[in-house]
């Protein structure tokens, strides 16, 4: 039996995300824990969220500091509370190489949309779904990948698809991609606690498979 994976949960907004992974771990459903929930902004709702569910939070502000201090405090905060896997969770900072170079391999996220299309530098919310509707796309998707310094350009690990329905809106399009989102993030971290991912994941090309045995917290 896998043991709990120690999640680190990384978020600035509503934290639709954040809640649903917290309501499938709590009921058993998924091999992780959640050891920190870390927001870059003070009054997310994310944040009550968690404090709500009686998770350990912190508030750490990317604005006004400088990167190096940032980074460090979150490295040191995240090494702490021994957190093994971190899961971007709306969080929408563009996070420092420092800090990326410290946990290569260990960072997830989800992008709405089959990347390589629409993704990059300044793709994320509303402009995504907006450009997917204008582009006349047949079928759109969401895809976790890890997070590398090429903003939405690390291995994609997983991928779920549908087709896009006549008249769809980025209202109605953003409620559709949530339930593909939680569930492929789901299904990764399972994966990686089920080390049927290697954890790190080693750096290369996009790929959508994954193998190798888990190993111990960040080098």
């Amino acid at each position: 039996m896998s043991r709990p994976l120690p999640l680190a949960i990384l978020v600035s907004g509503p934290g639709t995300t954040l809640q649903a992974l917290a309501e499938t771990i709590q009921g058993g459903h998924l091999p992780a824990r959640i050891v920190i929930v870390v927001s870059d902004r003070p009054h997310s709702p994310a944040i009550e969220r968690a404090r709500h569910r009686g998770l350990a939070t912190e508030v750490l502000p990317f604005r006004g500091m400088e990167e190096e201090l940032w980074s460090d405090r979150l490295d040191q905060l995240l090494r702490d509370r021994g957190a093994e896997l971190i899961v971007l969770a709306g969080f929408l900072a563009i996070l420092p190489v420092r800090f990326l170079d410290r946990w290569t391999g260990r960072i997830i996220n989800v992008h709405p949309s089959l990347l390589p299309r629409y993704g990059g530098r300044g793709y994320y919310g509303r402009r995504v779904l907006d450009e997917i509707l204008a582009s006349g796309d047949a079928e759109t998707g969401v895809s976790v990948h890890v997070v590398t310094a090429e903003v939405d350009g690390g291995p994609i690990l997983e991928q779920r698809s549908f087709t896009i329905p006549t008249g769809e809106t980025a209202e109605t399009l953003r409620e559709r991609l949530r339930p593909y989102e939680i569930a492929a993030l789901e299904s990764v971290i399972r994966r990686f606690a089920d080390a049927q991912l290697p954890l790190p994941y080693p750096p290369g090309p996009r790929t959508l498979t994954g193998a190798g045995s888990r190993s111990g917290g960040p080098s």
